[in-house]
């Protein structure tokens, strides 16, 4: 396949390890050269490298994949001479009295208007050089579009390499016509309003008012009053503003010398030469040489061949299957591009050495199971290898679903709830001893119940006399109030608040007819049928203690002696 580049012009250089994505050391890795000492150097050093010992192949292909497997233009790698000269040279037109566009000073303009020139193209930066202005950035993008946009191989047959002898007329014509009718150099002017009385003028290209005494371009071969902004003077293709304002002019439209070519004749992706020849391919939603659409692999022609794309780059059959096709695991021959390719985890097949690795029976659209890297037909499978469920005892066929629970294993419809019957599925579950439940047969059987209301305590609860009630359920048998985390006693196996069982049932105190409940160690004292609280088991007439000590009864009273006596005197 012929290379996108071989020869370097001039001096200046543009180094290839400038461009981050280049795989530049794979590339040279691939060359049977000793690269030391400038792996990384620039393409011009390395096009003289080559020559001297006669390696020019060599570099064709290193510039051809770098290209292509990083994907950039082939004009960032490209070598250029950054005093390109006149424009007018490049293109063969007469000679100006004027100068050619430097970018500092454009030609035909005062300092004052090419002041305004710049300004009008504050708005509008070059592209590819991440948003720079001024004239430095313009000089910079200057010497990529005129590579870009006035290929070399468009203006002289004498930079064309695949032009033969049978074609070469019609090139020279398609030459000379293109700069006969087409091909201009636009002018600069500046009034253009005023020279209109004040009429307005629109722009050509964006139809928009032309201001008075702004700078405008004017474009001959479109019409003598065909006027654009500087940021409008571009290419109607590629839309780039056209470098040095060199033209061509196609159905009242402006192009770049690539783009009208190409409006006009097809061009070669590989070689990027115009073709001339009536025969051609096309492919990949691209024209070529009919030599030059080549296997990117070993760069043999494809054309009325059948090739295979593989990351967007075209392979002979061959150069494909040795790449990309996989290996047979049976006959650890090629699966080629005309055989179908089986694959499970990893591993391929021919179709017809997908077989059982026991029976020989092949398995194609068959259920399998695989066992030691071999595959298994279902019955050889579960011969050998198959387990059994634990619901059922039948053992698991090849490709059955299986349901595992730690060392237990179920087929899918036996893995349900020992009580309903229903399958679980992929529903919570709980296990019992050697049983499984869902989770509502569960709490039916199994769940702590209330002994009150007789629903499922799920979360707290109190225990008394041994069974479970909610504490919301755990009450008073007469006022109703909680008595969890509350002082409590019983009567009649029946729970009651210390109120509740002291008005109910306790005795009451002779003198201050409260109830003696005994909660919290209260003693009392009892004589005949009456009743005291310690504290209130005192002489009636000097409210001295009588605890422990002797008294008389005076009526409904008790005294100590010592105000019997008193009474008595």
């Amino acid at each position: 396949m012929p290379p996108t580049e071989t020869t370097v012009e001039g001096t200046g250089m543009l180094c290839l390890s400038r461009h981050d994505n280049c795989p530049w050391s794979e590339a040279l890795k691939s060359a049977d050269v000793d690269w030391t000492g400038i792996q990384y150097t620039c393409l011009k050093i390395l096009h003289l490298y080559c020559k001297v010992f006669e390696k020019e192949d060599v570099l064709d292909m290193v510039i051809r994949k770098t290209c292509k497997s990083c994907g950039c233009d082939r004009l960032k790698h490209s070598v250029y001479h950054e005093e390109l000269g006149s424009v007018r040279d490049r293109l063969g037109l007469r000679e100006s009295k004027i100068n050619h566009h430097s970018y500092d000073s454009p030609p035909g303009l005062t300092a004052k208007q090419t002041e305004l020139y710049w300004s009008s193209l504050a708005e509008r930066a070059p592209t590819g050089l991440g948003g720079a202005t001024g004239p430095a950035a313009w000089r910079a993008w200057r010497t990529r579009a005129l590579a870009s946009q006035l290929p070399k191989q468009d203006l002289s047959l004498a930079h064309c390499r695949h032009i033969d002898e049978n074609h070469r007329k019609q090139y020279e014509d398609f030459v000379a016509a293109r700069n006969e009718i087409a091909l201009d150099i636009g002018k600069f002017v500046s009034g253009v309003a005023s020279q209109y009385h004040g009429a307005s003028v629109d722009c050509a290209g964006c139809n928009k008012p032309i201001r008075s005494g702004s700078i405008t371009v004017q474009a001959p071969r479109i019409g003598e009053e065909a006027y654009f902004h500087p940021t409008c003077f571009s290419c109607a293709e590629c839309e780039e503003l056209l470098v040095e304002l060199a033209y061509c002019a196609l159905d009242g439209r402006l192009y770049c010398v690539r783009h009208y070519a190409e409006r006009l004749k097809p061009r070669c992706h590989a070689c990027d030469e115009l073709i001339f020849s009536g025969e051609y391919t096309k492919a990949m939603n691209k024209d070529w040489h009919s030599g030059h659409f080549c296997c990117w692999q070993c760069d043999e022609s494809l054309t009325g061949q059948r090739y295979v794309l593989r990351d967007e780059h075209p392979y002979c059959i061959k150069c494909y299957e040795s790449v990309f096709a996989n290996g047979c695991e049976e006959c650890n021959k090629t699966i080629g591009i005309d055989s179908k390719d089986l694959s499970y985890k990893d591993k391929h097949w021919h179709e017809a050495c997908f077989l059982c690795a026991k029976c020989r029976v092949s398995l194609v659209d068959k259920q399998f199971g695989s066992k030691l890297d071999k595959i298994y037909c279902g019955n050889c499978y579960d011969a050998q290898f198959a387990s059994r469920c634990d619901g059922c005892g039948e053992v698991f066929r090849a490709g059955t679903k299986k349901m595992e629970y730690k060392t237990r294993q179920w087929h899918e419809k036996c893995f349900c709830c020992v009580v309903c019957k229903n399958p679980i599925g992929t529903r919570s579950f709980i296990p019992r001893e050697q049983e499984i439940y869902c989770a509502g047969c569960y709490e039916d059987k199994f769940a702590t119940r209330c002994v009150k209301c007789n629903k499922i305590i799920t979360q707290g609860g109190v225990t008394y006399k041994n069974e479970p009630w909610h504490r919301e359920c755990f009450t008073c048998t007469n006022c109703n109030t909680s008595l969890a985390g509350q002082r409590f006693t019983s009567r009649d196996e029946k729970p009651y608040c210390a109120e509740c069982f002291g008005e109910l049932f306790a005795k009451r105190c002779t003198s201050c007819t409260k109830p003696i409940t005994g909660i919290g160690g209260t003693r009392f004292i009892s004589f005949e049928d009456r009743h005291w609280h310690n504290d209130c088991f005192i002489c009636a007439q000097c409210k001295t203690s009588l605890v422990g000590k002797g008294f008389i009864t005076d009526g409904p009273d008790i005294i100590c002696p010592e105000c019997a006596k008193q009474k008595l005197m």
